[in-house]
């Protein structure tokens, strides 16, 4: 297999396949930021659990999906070819608060509304309607 260029592009994509053939959960190559987006989807409630297992190069992330949100609208925003920054007076609510977008900040990932709340801005990973 070849090494993956876009890690959360393939974690976002493996999530859509997933649930587009009716899946209840989906693994991914497990890595941190990986890992702290899924926690933040479960934080928020997008997804209903979400495990590491295996050790070393075997490590997975388990993702179990929510029953309240049946089909997750995912989309990549900063991609490698192109980054997407954005000041705090740049960021706007996703589906007028129905959805939310993960930002990379200087505090870590922020959902959307968090940044706004401390007034930071910075990368936008990806949005979830």
């Amino acid at each position: 297999m070849s090494p993956v260029t876009d890690p959360i592009g393939d974690l976002l994509t493996r999530m859509r396949n997933a649930q587009s053939t009716r899946h209840g959960d989906c693994t991914a190559p497990w890595s941190s930021l990986k890992e702290r987006i899924c926690e933040l989807l479960k934080k928020e409630g997008w997804v209903s659990e979400v495990e590491v297992t295996g050790e070393g190069i075997e490590k997975q992330i388990e993702i179990t999906f929510s029953a309240e949100h049946p089909s997750l609208t995912l989309k990549r925003v900063s991609k490698p070819g192109r980054r997407v920054y954005s000041s705090v007076s740049e960021i706007k609510p996703v589906l007028n608060g129905f959805g939310m977008a993960v930002v990379s900040t200087s505090q870590g990932l922020l959902t959307d509304t968090q940044a706004r709340e401390k007034k930071i801005g910075g990368e936008v990973l990806c949005t979830i309607s």
